[in-house]
């Protein structure tokens, strides 16, 4: 699986690199943010969100409600899969509708079990944020059609 590595040193980077993303998905594709608490998952949704509806749109982290749903081209929902107790409960919060009709950003994917493939297509991208310093860094790697979009993707 290709990989790239991004140093963030601050907020904004992790903006941009969410930005940068934006442009790159396709109906049915998913984004997997993985981290730690306080490693700017929510943080780079947001800039990925707002790269593809408004840089007003409110995007409040769905920690409690689970998901938000955003009408952009293509339709995203942003799933936050921290509460969930079951894989199973991925369905009853709509993930296989979300990739039917647009892409879903994911934080906390491994809530999917030990094999998230039936939860998910076979075209996603997988970002991993860490410290890095004063930082963070994100380590980024491409499955199906993100193998080829990885090397478009620029920050």
């Amino acid at each position: 699986m290709p990989e790239a590595v991004f140093t963030l040193s601050d907020a904004d980077a992790t903006t941009r690199l969410g930005a940068a993303i934006a442009p790159l998905l396709a109906p049915g594709e998913t984004v997997l943010l993985y981290g730690p608490l306080g490693m700017g998952k929510s943080t780079l949704a947001r800039g990925l969100i707002r790269a593809l509806t408004s840089p007003n749109e409110d995007v409040p982290s769905p920690t409690f409600t689970l998901v938000q749903f955003y009408e952009s081209d293509p339709p995203v929902a942003h799933f936050d899969l921290y509460r969930l107790t079951r894989p199973e409960e991925a369905a009853e919060i709509g993930l296989d509708e979300a990739l039917d009709e647009g892409c879903a950003i994911i934080e906390w994917p491994e809530r999917l079990g030990e094999d998230p493939d039936p939860w998910l297509g076979p075209d996603r991208l997988t970002v991993i944020l860490a410290e890095d310093g004063d930082g963070r860094r994100a380590s980024v790697s491409g499955a199906g059609a993100w193998a080829e979009k990885l090397k478009d993707l620029n920050v």
